[in-house]
């Protein structure tokens, strides 16, 4: 089979940038911009983007640094508040909850899976992953962390040791059965592969891959193997959405990202001469 080029990508109709978000899906941002600063030192990390990341769909968001992919994230998910527009996650229009109630729809409805992995140390395998559960003041059931941490191929006496009597992947595949214990609507992920080697950041995403159907997959990242496992590929760049990929292949988003960088660069060196310019 032939491969792509960038003269013939796909767009996503239900991604793609300036058609209608499909207000059905479990994550909807409309318009969403997000600025750091006041006035005239404003500076938009977003700037009106409208997307919808249909139910079960597994995507990644990739674009230079500075882009905004982690800005986007953290505004999906309702981690930062956007300075205008709307976001609706699984269903809930996030501004009109408060942070309290913000809160207890992540725990209840959104898993999280973050490169630092954020596992405490003090705590023993199945107690990181029971912690959601916890924190909703919900039983933590040991069947239910039994079967989480089965589905990433944990079990037995590593759910009683801590973190640190792990390796790397044992640790990845514990934060993965955290994200899973509670059956969410969706996963988010924020460069999840970027402290492992090719070997493990091939299993963690079989892993990621193979969550329960009907979960939403959105994976932060600037490796473009990771969308060898992707049903689509969204591009920032300075905040705006660039394109969106259907089946994403590994050398086209390359391709993609290298031009989004020296587009960033040229664009770079045009302010640097204006600004060098002035009185």
């Amino acid at each position: 089979m032939a491969t792509k080029t960038l003269s013939d990508i796909e767009i996503m109709p239900s991604l793609a940038p300036g058609s209608p978000p499909d207000d059905t899906a479990p994550v909807v941002l409309t318009e969403v911009t997000k600025r750091y600063g006041r006035r005239r030192r404003a500076v938009a990390a977003l700037d009106r983007v409208s997307l919808a990341f249909p139910a079960g769909s597994f995507t990644a968001v990739l674009g230079v640094s500075g882009s905004g992919k982690s800005t986007l994230l953290q505004c999906a998910a309702g981690l930062e508040r956007s300075s205008a527009g709307t976001v609706r996650l699984c269903g809930t229009e996030l501004n009109q909850l408060s942070s309290r109630r913000q809160a207890m729809l992540r725990r209840r409805r959104v898993g999280f899976v973050f490169q630092d992995l954020n596992l405490l140390p003090e705590l023993t395998v199945a107690e990181n992953i029971a912690l959601p559960l916890r924190l909703d003041r919900r039983p933590a059931r040991r069947p239910d962390i039994e079967r989480a941490a089965a589905r990433v191929g944990l079990s037995g006496g590593q759910l009683r040791r801590r973190p640190a009597e792990l390796s790397g992947g044992q640790q990845q595949r514990a934060a993965i059965a955290r994200a899973l214990v509670t059956q969410p609507d969706v996963i988010f992920a924020d460069e999840p592969t970027g402290a492992l080697d090719p070997h493990t950041a091939v299993a963690m995403l079989r892993l990621l891959r193979s969550a329960p159907d009907g979960t939403t997959v959105i994976i932060v990242t600037h490796d473009p193997q990771v969308t060898r496992f992707c049903d689509q590929a969204v591009f920032l760049h300075a905040g705006r959405v660039d394109r969106v990929l259907a089946a994403p292949e590994p050398t086209v988003v390359a391709g993609v990202l290298h031009e989004l960088g020296q587009q960033a660069d040229t664009e770079r060196a045009d302010t640097d001469h204006t600004r060098g310019g002035q009185p």
